[in-house]
C-alpha cells in the first residue's frame, strides 16, 4: 500500500509509527526517494577507478552527515479515504501501544533525516491532529528539530509527537516504579515533590504525607512499603495532588499513571525492600542516590537486586543544591564507573537537557544496557523537570498482544498485603498475575497452613484509591472480602480461579547460582527464600552433582519449606539470603511426590 499522500512533494517515507515498541513496524511504505545510486558490477576494475573509488569514499566521509531516525510520514492534504485509513491505523496502534504512540515526521524511508518545509510541518501536524481527535486522544509536540544541507538554504525541520488516548473506564496505562536507594538519600522526599506538587522546604516538609508509622516520621526513615500516584493526562500535562485533588480525581483526570513503590533504604529493613520488589512486579527500578554522599550503604546492594531480578534501573542523583558543582561530578563519574563494570555492563546517559530526556526514556524501554542518570534537586526544583518528561514518555515494557494473553487465562491474585476496614471488612491487597477479576467473582484462597485453599467471594476493587469494576492482568488493586475471618489469610497467598487446580509444594527445586558465601553452601542450610509474594525460611535439602558450593558456582538445589506449603509456579524468579549469603536463580521443578506435611501425609495438594 502508498503511503504516499496527495499534495506531497514527493519524497518517500514510511508509515513507522512506533507505538513505544521498536518492533512494531508499519507496511505502508512510500515510492522510494531517488537517492540511491545504481551500481555496476564488473569482475575486475582498473587501479585507476580503485583510487577514485577510495577518494570519493573518502571526501564523503568528511561531509556532514545528518543523524538517522526510524522513518516516519509525512501527512500533506490526504484525501478523505486516505485521511479515515490512517485515522484506523492510529487506533490500532493507540491499541498496541496501550494507549500511546509516537510519530516522527519528516524523515525518509532509509532513516535519513530529510524534514519538511514549515508549511509542510504545519499541515502535517493539522492533519495529525485531526487524527487524533477522530479516535479520542490528543497529541503533544515532544521536540522539534531543524536539518541543515549545505545544498539546501530553505530552513527543513522534523518533529516528534506523543499521542495519547483519552481514557475510558478507568483503562489508564500504569507503570509501576520501585524506589530504591540508600538511607537518607532523599527518597520520600523526592516523591513527595512529584506528587504533592511542592518543593521541600529543606528539612523533610514535602515527605511528611507518604509516611505511614509515627516512628518513621520522628526518625525521617522509611520502614514500610507505601504508594504513591502522580499522573499525566492525555496532553502531556502533570496530574497530581497540587490542586487540592483526591485520588480518585486524579485517575478520572489522567491518561497515564506512575504508581511509585516507596521501599525501605536501611539495611535492618532489607527483607522489606526485597519483597516490595520481587512481589510488587515493578515495571523499572529508580534508583536514588545522595550528591554529597555517593555510593554508600546499601546503594550497590539494592543496584544489584533490581539487576538479579532484571528489573530496568535508572539513577537520580539528588541533593545537588546541598553541593559544588564538582562534588556532583564526582558522583556520577563514580556511578559511570560501577555502572560500566563487567558484573553490570550498563551504558550511562547523563540527562541535561529536555531532548536528552526525550531520547533516555525511548532508548531505556528499547535497551536494558542503557541507564538514564539525572542531577536533580528537591528543594530549588533544579532539573525535576527533566524527570517529569522521562516519566510523561516512558512506555511500557508489555504491549496490548502480551496482556490480552494473560487475560485469557484463568484468574490469579498475589495477597501482598492484608487489611481490617471499619464497616468494610477484611481487604486484601496484591497484584493480579493472570486472568481477569470482577465484582462478586467466587475464588479460592490458600493454601493454608494444612495445606487447603478456602472458598470466598469478592466483594468491591479499589485501584488506585478510586473504585472499580473489572481488574485486569498486570493490575494492582484492593479486593473487599467481606467476614472472611482475617486470621486465615497471611501473606504470601494466592486468590486463584475455582475452575483451576491449585497445587503447593513443601519441596522444590531450583537452578541458582551463588553470588556470595563466607565459607561453603552445602545440605542443611537455612535461608530466606524470596518468590514473587512468597517469602519463607528453607532448608537445603541436597545439592545436585556436588556436595558443597563455593562463591560464583552454579547448581541445582533441593529446598524444602520449614513452616507451611506454598504456592509455586515452574520458572519463578527465586532470590535466597541468609547474613551475608546470598543467591538468585529460578524454579525448575516442584516436588509434591514427597512434599507432605509432617504429621500430615495426604495434604499434598487439594483438589475442586
Amino acid at each position: 500500500m502508498d503511503a504516499q499522500i496527495s499534495g506531497g512533494t514527493g519524497v518517500g517515507t514510511t508509515a513507522n509509527i512506533r507505538s513505544n515498541f521498536p518492533n512494531v513496524r508499519s507496511n505502508l511504505q512510500g515510492p522510494s526517494s531517488g537517492n540511491g545510486r545504481r551500481m555496476t558490477s564488473k569482475k575486475t576494475r582498473s587501479k585507476k577507478g580503485k583510487r577514485r573509488k577510495r577518494r570519493r569514499s573518502k571526501k564523503t566521509k568528511t561531509n556532514k552527515t545528518p543523524p538517522y531516525l526510524p522513518p516516519e510520514l509525512k501527512l500533506v492534504n490526504p484525501t478523505h479515504y486516505r485521511f479515515e485509513h490512517l485515522a484506523t491505523q492510529l487506533k490500532w496502534r493507540l491499541q498496541e501501544g496501550r494507549g500511546e504512540a509516537v510519530y516522527q515526521i519528516g524523515v525518509e524511508d532509509n532513516g535519513l533525516l530529510v524534514g519538511l518545509s514549515e508549511g509542510d510541518m504545519r499541515a502535517s501536524l493539522k492533519t495529525l491532529r485531526r487524527m487524533a481527535e477522530k479516535v479520542g486522544a490528543d497529541i503533544t509536540l515532544l521536540r522539534e528539530r531543524e536539518v541543515d544541507y549545505d545544498s539546501d538554504r530553505n530552513c527543513r525541520k522534523i518533529s516528534e509527537v506523543l499521542v495519547r488516548k483519552v481514557p475510558d473506564d478507568q483503562q489508564f496505562l500504569d507503570l509501576r516504579v520501585a524506589v530504591l536507594g540508600n538511607v537518607d538519600s532523599g527518597k520520600s522526599t523526592l516523591l513527595g515533590v512529584l506528587t504533592q506538587g511542592e518543593l521541600d522546604n529543606g528539612r523533610g516538609r514535602a515527605r511528611l504525607n507518604l509516611f505511614r508509622h509515627l516512628h518513621e516520621i520522628q526518625t525521617g526513615r522509611t520502614s514500610s512499603i507505601s504508594f504513591e500516584i502522580l499522573g499525566f493526562n492525555s496532553k502531556g500535562e502533570v496530574v497530581n495532588y497540587s490542586d487540592s485533588r483526591t485520588a480518585e480525581e486524579i485517575c478520572e483526570s489522567s491518561s497515564k499513571m506512575i504508581t511509585f513503590i516507596d521501599l525501605a533504604g536501611h539495611h535492618k529493613y532489607l527483607k522489606t525492600t526485597i519483597f516490595g520488589l520481587t512481589s510488587y512486579c515493578p515495571d523499572f527500578a529508580m534508583l536514588v542516590v545522595s550528591a554529597n554522599t555517593g555510593i554508600a550503604g546499601t546503594t550497590r546492594e539494592h543496584l544489584g537486586l533490581a539487576m538479579a531480578l532484571k528489573v530496568p534501573i535508572f539513577i537520580v542523583v539528588s541533593k545537588v543544591d546541598l553541593c559544588a558543582k564538582g562534588t556532583v561530578e564526582r558522583t556520577v563519574r563514580q556511578l559511570e564507573h560501577v555502572l560500566k563494570l563487567p558484573g553490570c555492563n550498563k551504558v550511562p546517559m547523563l540527562v541535561a537537557s529536555p531532548d536528552d530526556a526525550v531520547t533516555a526514556a525511548q532508548q531505556f524501554a528499547q535497551s536494558s544496557s542503557i541507564t538514564p542518570i539525572f542531577t536533580l534537586s528537591s528543594v530549588s526544583g533544579e532539573s525535576l523537570d527533566l524527570l517529569k518528561v522521562f516519566f510523561n514518555i516512558l512506555p511500557p515494557l508489555s504491549n496490548s498482544k502480551e496482556q490480552e494473553e494473560l487475560m485469557q487465562q484463568l484468574t490469579e491474585f498475589q495477597v501482598d498485603e492484608i487489611y481490617t476496614v471499619p464497616d468494610v471488612g477484611t481487604v486484601v491487597g496484591g497484584t493480579l498475575y493472570s486472568g481477569v477479576c470482577r465484582e462478586g467473582e467466587r475464588l479460592v484462597v490458600g493454601p493454608t497452613d494444612e495445606g487447603r485453599f478456602l472458598r470466598l467471594k469478592v466483594g468491591s476493587i479499589h485501584r488506585n484509591r478510586s473504585a472499580c469494576r473489572v481488574l485486569r492482568a498486570g493490575q494492582a488493586a484492593t479486593l473487599a472480602l467481606g467476614n472472611f475471618d482475617r486470621s486465615l489469610l497471611r501473606k504470601g497467598m494466592v486468590m486463584v480461579s475455582l475452575k483451576m487446580n491449585p497445587t503447593i509444594c513443601w519441596q522444590f527445586e531450583a537452578a541458582i547460582i551463588l553470588l556470595f558465601h563466607a565459607k561453603t553452601f552445602r545440605r542443611g542450610f537455612q535461608v530466606t527464600v524470596h518468590v514473587g509474594n512468597v517469602r519463607q525460611t528453607a532448608t537445603v535439602e541436597c545439592l545436585h552433582g556436588k556436595e558443597e558450593l563455593h562463591t560464583g558456582e552454579r547448581a541445582v538445589v533441593c529446598f524444602r519449606f520449614i513452616k507451611h506449603p506454598e504456592y509455586l509456579r515452574m520458572g519463578a524468579k527465586l532470590l535466597f539470603r541468609e547474613g551475608v549469603t546470598k543467591g538468585i536463580g529460578h524454579v525448575t521443578s516442584l516436588l509434591m511426590h514427597s512434599g507432605a506435611a509432617p504429621g500430615n501425609p495426604d495434604l499434598r495438594y487439594c483438589r475442586f
